[in-house]
């Protein structure tokens, strides 16, 4: 359990998480793999979990959804240096497909032993706007009925921070097999990204 201190600071926040145990995803990672970025952005992006890459170099978005991110918040106008990124779920969680480890999704109960740990990122990091990517982080940020098929792109109210929205994850944009809907689907995600500098005017 992460220890609430008035001094706490992202690193030993990120110490403590490495000890975690609170649910088995551990047992299999590779490393807990914290959020990572400016420590006092404006902007945080909250995604699932670590994919594979991560996993194995312990940093989130650096794997191809993170490539396809950086795609997206560059088309957008949103310089990633000035980001925090981090995920709902510390831990990889995943299936073994011949010589693969493909991701799994997250139980509820996984989320929720994992929560504390972005309630402290978010306490600590004071951002303006946060930005869910895709239904585990929507449902761990927003709440659990929150459906981002219906609702993405549109701003909520919430305690974490003034402006809060969901849209898609760029996983879900690699699998996706048609090359016009992949196209479609990246640039709603674009339009959506775009949402970060009208949200930064809100007071």
């Amino acid at each position: 359990m992460a220890k609430s201190k008035k001094d706490e600071t992202l690193d030993a926040l990120r110490s403590y998480a490495r000890k975690c145990r609170d649910c088995p995803l551990w047992a299999n990672a590779t490393q807990t793999v914290f959020g990572a970025g400016d420590p006092h952005a404006r902007v945080m992006l909250v995604g699932e979990q670590p994919g594979d890459e991560e996993d194995r170099k312990g940093l989130p978005f650096v794997g191809p959804a993170g490539r396809l991110l950086d795609r997206a918040l560059e088309a957008a106008g949103v310089n990633r240096d000035e980001l925090y990124v981090t995920n709902a779920v510390k831990h990889f969680k995943w299936q073994l497909r011949g010589k693969r480890r493909l991701h799994k999704t997250p139980a509820q109960r996984e989320i929720d032993a994992c929560h504390q740990w972005i309630e402290r990122e978010i306490q600590l990091v004071k951002p303006h706007v946060i930005v869910a990517l895709g239904a585990t982080a929507a449902k761990a940020i927003i709440g659990p009925q929150f459906k981002v098929s219906v609702q993405r792109g549109k701003l909520v109210e919430s305690a974490l921070a003034p402006c809060v929205f969901a849209t898609f994850h760029p996983s879900a944009l690699l699998r996706i097999k048609d090359e016009t809907e992949k196209e479609t689907a990246f640039k709603q995600l674009v339009d959506d990204l775009r949402l970060i500098e009208r949200a930064l005017e809100r007071p």
